[in-house]
């Protein structure tokens, strides 16, 4: 046998793609010290921290307005599954974390989606989720956006556009749908 039979055979990583936006970015630089350039490995066992104490946070934003910890990942393999999922959990006492439209307050957690926009402040992060089949680690790989994610991205909107042609962005809440007849005046 060659060594190339004998070789194990190479395990794909699930690796998540964190597009940042700040309107400030420019003149603030907030993203200083994220690593913008390659993927980096976290192991499945670690709970990176994103805010900006450095002593902390795997991932520093460099903004008084950032919470110590602003929000935290969770890497899990689903039960009787072997599909792999992360969770996003709230760690600020001040500030709401929008996923989607999900509201977390402190120490709120929910599935990340395998596509969303994960909002705090004048932060927007676009997270798309690659999956892999290790289990020993993934990686993440960080994006700088230059516009707005929310203006950039066209999410599909679940909420059907009504005939005026007005469409909210929050679907009503508290309303129930009412059947009517055409033929009724």
């Amino acid at each position: 046998m060659t060594s190339f039979e004998e070789a194990g055979t190479e395990e794909t990583v699930t690796c998540l793609h964190m597009t940042f936006y700040h309107p400030c970015q420019e003149d603030k630089m907030m993203f200083r010290c994220l690593n913008f350039c390659k993927r980096e490995q976290v192991r499945a066992d670690e709970m990176p921290k994103f805010g900006r104490d450095s002593n902390v946070c795997r991932y520093n934003l460099m903004d008084t307005r950032v919470s110590r910890i602003q929000f935290a990942l969770q890497f899990y393999r689903k039960l009787n599954s072997s599909e792999f999922c992360f969770e996003i959990k709230n760690m600020s006492k001040k500030t709401k974390l929008i996923v989607d439209q999900t509201e977390l307050g402190y120490l709120n957690k929910v599935d990340l989606p395998w596509k969303c926009i994960i909002c705090f402040g004048d932060y927007q992060i676009l997270a798309e989720i690659e999956e892999g089949e290790s289990v020993d680690y993934f990686e993440t790989h960080l994006h700088l956006a230059e516009v707005p994610i929310l203006q950039e991205r066209c999410l599909p909107s679940l909420q059907p556009i009504p005939e005026n042609g007005f469409s909210s962005l929050f679907p009503s809440q508290g309303k129930s749908p009412m059947e009517s007849d055409e033929n009724e005046s």
